[in-house]
């Protein structure tokens, strides 16, 4: 790629992103701090300060940030350093399982959590039948206000990152350095503590960041469970005033200044901790073998972790198969219909289609703008090609729904982008929302290719005459297609599955993804939850296989896709 060609990329994604990325969040920003006389004003965001619900709700984002993050590492630390370290019995099938949280949005697994642990739920019925609990005072295992499901729900969505994230950081861990230790007689939990707990800080803080951001700013999770005092669901209900309240501007303000002071906090006190390693591991490390009895713990660990993961899926097909489930430990009867009914609902069908559509166009834009910018970051030496790669990553790090509010804004009537308003055809403006937010996965696995792909062969293409795009063309991406393949599935699988942009820019029926026709569905009395069930187990299926797909392509490089 030539210099001139490189430099047109540049400017095209500076482009791209201002538009996409900077005008959002400056129209948002314009909205919080700029009055009705069109003056400067600080009046909005101190209202959110001073008004206790705005102040219960965003307490309780910090909590659900916070707390999913911590009982995320709780389960995927442990997890990681048994995989790292042992060879036990069905490791890789294990290994494998552990992705199997993240094959269902959240917010669908509400319906399975709810139905398990609610309190006429089967943990309940189950506790009544054995004597183990009073029949008139059932236990309420969410506890009060929902606050602990949706942080329970979010964590065992979410620790999958981080345990990706930890187990790449400890295979590139020099064992001599633990050895040392060893020798010099710190042991144990002293050894983890203070020799390889810093050594893996920034993987943990890689994949931490990403928890909290995306359980700080939930949406879905709490509208299922119907937790209004969160920020996320309180900014979602002041979108039918968007053109006349100046305070879900302010909130998604607050929510973002938030999010950004906590991420630099973080950074300051846990992603600086670097240490130096030698290049290559100076002695041989890896997983060793273990006593049967070892071995024997160690599956029994991750079968236990996965099936406590799994429970929200298991709840949700069962709602699926069910014919009625209510205060039982099993479903009274089971029956395919709602899986008929799913296919024939006038929502289902239209919603399949406009999610294959969304994600398949936010697809190709993301493979053409991401093997673009990897090309400039890995393969060129033009300057602030680094700030190219950076822009990429940015989206990673800015809540979904600050994006997709931002999008409804900059849309409404009388701005730049009115063309693209939602409630006229939401196409263009949800391709574009579903790309910006997947091109990092895509950016990260041909960044990987090039850098796994020799340039001597593309040298070697220069020197017989070859031109520059023909080279990429013929040569180098047919050698990275495993990568863009990798890339292409998980922008394409979760696009599908976005929550936050569907959510918010999808008003009109017959313009809905699937997460929003579940959404709704889920509102419907009778049969409601039975057929939003049915639809969720085909995302399911789906997504785990394209997951399946891209883990098998990537292996542990799989984990680099969701760092900031």
């Amino acid at each position: 790629m030539s210099h001139s060609l490189s430099k047109f990329v540049f400017i095209l994604t500076a482009l791209f992103f201002g538009l996409f990325f900077v005008w959002p969040i400056a129209e948002t920003l314009r909205g919080a701090f700029v009055g009705s006389d069109g003056r400067f004003t600080f009046a909005y965001i101190n209202e959110v300060f001073r008004n206790p619900l705005y102040l219960e709700g965003l307490w309780n984002s910090l909590q659900m940030g916070l707390w999913s993050t911590l009982l995320a590492a709780c389960i995927a630390i442990p997890l990681a350093c048994i995989s790292d370290r042992f060879l036990f019995p069905g490791k890789s099938l294990l290994s494998a399982l552990v992705l199997v949280p993240m094959i269902l949005p959240p917010f669908v697994g509400a319906i399975g959590i709810k139905q398990i642990l609610g309190q006429q739920g089967a943990l309940n019925a189950l506790l009544e039948t054995t004597g183990l609990m009073n029949p008139t005072h059932p236990v309420d295992w969410l506890g009060e206000g929902r606050l602990w499901g949706i942080i329970l729900l979010n964590a065992l969505h979410l620790y999958p990152v981080l345990y990706l994230n930890v187990v790449a950081a400890l295979a590139n861990v020099d064992p001599a350095m633990e050895e040392a230790a060893v020798n010099l007689g710190c042991t144990g939990l002293r050894k983890f503590r203070r020799i390889t707990l810093p050594l893996i800080m920034p993987g943990i803080f890689a994949g931490g960041i990403i928890v909290f951001i995306w359980s700080f700013t939930e949406l879905g999770v709490p509208l299922m469970f119907d937790f209004t005092r969160v920020t996320s669901v309180q900014i979602f209900q002041g979108i039918k005033d968007i053109g006349g309240n100046p305070f879900p501007f302010a909130l998604v303000v607050v929510l973002l200044a938030s999010t950004l002071l906590l991420y630099a906090m973080s950074q300051f006190f846990f992603g600086r901790n670097s240490h130096s390693m030698m290049a290559k591991a100076t002695s041989q490390g890896g997983p060793h073998a273990t006593s049967w009895f070892i071995g024997l713990l160690c599956t029994s660990v991750f079968l236990l972790v996965t099936l406590i993961a799994i429970l929200p899926h298991i709840g949700v097909v069962m709602v699926a198969f069910s014919t009625d489930w209510y205060h039982s430990i099993l479903p009274n009867g089971w029956t395919l219909a709602h899986f008929e009914s799913a296919l024939g609902h006038n929502l289902t069908l239209p919603s399949i289609q406009n999610s294959l559509k969304y994600a398949s166009l936010a697809t190709l834009l993301d493979l053409i703008l991401g093997v673009a910018i990897a090309y400039v970051v890995t393969r060129t030496q033009l300057p602030g090609r680094q700030i190219l790669d950076a822009m990429a990553m940015l989206p990673l790090a800015v809540p979904g729904l600050v994006l997709a509010f931002g999008y409804l804004a900059m849309t409404q009537e009388g701005q730049f982008f009115a063309a693209l308003n939602p409630t006229i055809d939401p196409l263009v403006i949800l391709v574009i929302a579903y790309s910006v937010r997947r091109l990092p996965y895509v950016v990260r696995s041909a960044a990987a290719g090039f850098q796994q792909t020799s340039v001597t062969l593309e040298e070697a293409a220069h020197n017989l005459g070859c031109p520059p795009f023909k080279t990429l063309r013929k040569i180098t991406l047919p050698l990275i297609a495993a990568n863009l393949l990798a890339g292409g599935l998980l922008a394409f699988s979760f696009a599908m599955l976005e929550v936050s942009d569907s959510l918010i820019l999808a008003q009109k029926q017959q313009d809905f993804p699937i997460t929003k026709a579940i959404y709704e569905l889920y509102q419907l009395l009778g049969e409601g939850r039975y057929v939003a069930s049915a639809l969720g187990v085909w995302a399911m299926i789906f997504l785990a296989i394209t997951l399946t797909g891209a883990s098998l392509i990537l292996g542990k490089k799989l984990g680099s896709l969701f760092r900031t």
